[in-house]
């Protein structure tokens, strides 16, 4: 075989496997921007480089994977929603407390998932895997609450938490498996 053939094909050999692997490449991109959505901008905008977001999302991924998260069992769920009925009507005459029993809900539902909560950040990071539409709403309820234990947030900033917690309470309590399926192409 001719010396120059051999050059062209082993050359062109390399270019499929840099095609490839970029393909590959911007198909787990895709991947990662499609399961995490608004929080995949997030994190790039967090690091500052799409691909230590993409790491981290990535290691999102895979700690998830090691919890066994459950649906509530009925009557858990039932008493979940009595709880959250309260803890609405309650805002009305105290929406301080009211916004720190929502925040406290929250927690005590992600507790009996199975979910870690030790960390307000990685419990944040652990939701943005099977809830990445409603994460952003945690943080800024999150936020407020804080705010709210400083004295700094008024009754309007309180309702918004509270809507905010609403949204991701409301999505704690659907009776169903998170969809594994979708993590596991993350990775």
């Amino acid at each position: 075989m001719d010396t120059g053939l051999l050059v062209v094909i082993l050359v062109v050999l390399v270019l499929l496997a840099l095609l490839a692997f970029f393909a590959g490449r911007q198909r787990r991109s895709r991947n990662l921007q499609d399961t995490f959505g608004p929080e995949y901008d997030r994190t790039v905008e967090q690091t500052g480089d799409r691909r230590a977001a993409e790491a981290e999302l990535r290691d999102r991924t895979e700690r998830r994977g090691q919890f066994d998260i459950v649906p509530l069992e009925a009557e858990a769920r039932a008493r979940y929603i009595e709880a959250w009925r309260n803890t609405q009507a309650r805002f009305v005459d105290e929406p301080v407390e009211a916004t720190r029993e929502a925040d406290r809900l929250i927690t005590s539902v992600m507790r009996d998932r199975g979910y870690p909560v030790d960390d307000f950040e990685q419990r944040a990071a652990d939701l943005s895997v099977d809830h990445p539409q409603v994460v952003d709403d945690y943080r800024a309820a999150h936020a407020i609450a804080a705010a709210n234990d400083r004295s700094e947030a008024s009754t309007e900033d309180l309702r918004q938490a509270l809507v905010h917690y609403r949204s991701l309470f409301e999505e704690l309590l659907e009776d169903r498996h998170p969809d594994r399926s979708t993590t596991e192409e993350a990775r």
